[in-house]
């Protein structure tokens, strides 16, 4: 059984162009209903991220949205959730998407995923956490973000020990796999705020 109990995914709130995205999603949903691995995410229903948290659902699993008020109309807050947290701002939500998880796995997504992505392994970097971060390269996506911190890394702006801060997995069921073999990670030092 994984020590991970419970899993922030950073995902899109659309589903893209490649159906494989939402196919992902709902994979992952169900996969991680069945492990008995709550779902912590950004409180939508629309996108990969309701996808997934629908899939969650289905399958019998817990799901904690987190959603800042001002979008609970544009994200559309998942009404079926299992808990919805709304916060007073975007700060406040990736805090708390923080600290309700023991590892982060992020998913095809666009500008929102990139910012969450970035922070977290920024974060882990700072050592205000350490906890597991695994990038999820479905049908692709994850190569030209991944190749952004190699040129970083190539240009001197970023240490190549940066490459140790997460993880690349092909597919779903890769991340899944890795899931149970990974231990939660906690808090690092110095302490977040």
């Amino acid at each position: 059984m994984t020590s991970i109990r419970s899993l922030a995914v950073f995902c899109g709130s659309r589903v893209g162009i490649k159906p494989v995205y939402a196919a992902a999603g709902r994979t992952l949903g169900q996969g991680l209903a069945h492990a008995g691995i709550r779902l912590v995410y950004g409180g939508g229903r629309i996108g990969i991220m309701g996808v997934v948290a629908d899939a969650v659902l289905a399958a019998g699993g817990e799901v904690l949205g987190v959603i800042p008020d001002f979008l609970t109309k544009m994200e559309v807050a998942h009404e079926q959730a299992t808990e919805m947290v709304v916060t007073d701002t975007m700060h406040t939500r990736k805090l708390r998407l923080y600290e309700e998880s023991d590892a982060f796995l992020i998913m095809p997504g666009g500008l929102g995923t990139f910012d969450e992505t970035f922070e977290i392994i920024t974060w882990r970097q700072l050592r205000l956490h350490d906890k597991p971060i695994l990038i999820c390269n479905v049908a692709g996506w994850a190569e030209p973000l991944v190749t952004m911190i190699e040129h970083a890394i190539g240009q001197g702006f970023a240490d190549p020990a940066c490459r140790q801060l997460f993880e690349v997995v092909d597919s779903v069921d890769a991340a899944l796999n890795r899931l149970k073999t990974l231990q939660a990670g906690g808090r690092g030092e110095p302490e977040l705020l």
